[in-house]
């Protein structure tokens, strides 16, 4: 088996630019309700955002040997995704990682193990989403694999799909269908910004959302004023 590979289909930087606009939460629904990673992954600060590519690595767990390789082979506006079996209590990545991967451009590192120097690495501006936050080390002794699929989150993730992540968690779309995802996402954001109108203008909730006949039919029984 060849562990790292180096060429796989990447989206285009103005698709990647387009999809970055739209939150996490919108791209999901948007997307039939799909994509969403287990709700665990967390930003270090809820202030960091960011889209890009998938670089898979799998980890041993306690372990980062794999994730310094896929560092260098990555390319600038890649997501370096890290799975390392859900093990929490290692601190797999910290401010010397993010410096690397901040010099080569690298959009954001997302894992489910434990990362650390979590201030410094929000002064240093890196997007870093994490199951766990861990002072302990890691060794680096096991080779694995880069840019194969790997499960994440709940979810298969191939090197290439887009990730999304903010302060309400991270959500993968497949390569393939960026741009309806794009037009879908667009969709629903006009939506609600219309709906959030009405509300503003006096609308309510049972009007608004069409529950009148679905409450009726659930017998639903409101005192009288």
């Amino acid at each position: 088996m060849i562990h790292v590979k180096t060429r796989f289909m990447r989206p285009t930087a103005d698709a990647v630019a387009r999809l970055a606009k739209f939150s996490s939460a919108t791209i999901h629904e948007a997307q039939g309700r799909k994509g969403a990673l287990n709700s665990k992954i967390k930003p270090i600060d809820r202030n960091m955002s960011f889209c890009g590519p998938a670089v898979t690595v799998r980890c041993a767990p306690r372990d980062n040997l794999m994730l310094q390789v896929a560092i260098h082979y990555a390319e600038a506006g890649d997501v370096v995704l890290v799975s390392a079996g859900e093990y929490g209590e290692a601190g797999t990545f910290g401010d010397v990682l993010g410096t690397a991967m901040k010099a080569k451009g690298l959009a954001a590192m997302v894992t489910d193990s434990g990362v650390r120097d979590t201030q410094d690495l929000i002064e240093l501006g890196l997007p870093v989403f994490s199951a766990n936050v861990c002072i302990k080390g890691t060794v680096k002794e096991t080779i694995g694999p880069i840019n194969h699929p790997v499960v994440f989150g709940d979810e298969i993730i191939y090197p290439g799909d887009i990730l999304k992540g903010d302060a309400d968690g991270v959500v993968v779309i497949r390569r393939e269908e960026i741009e309806d995802v794009i037009r879908l996402s667009q969709q629903r954001d006009d939506e609600e910004r219309e709906l959030m109108g009405r509300y503003l203008a006096g609308g309510t909730t049972i009007e608004l959302c069409n529950l009148t006949e679905v409450l009726k039919a659930k017998g639903l029984l409101v005192e009288d004023a």
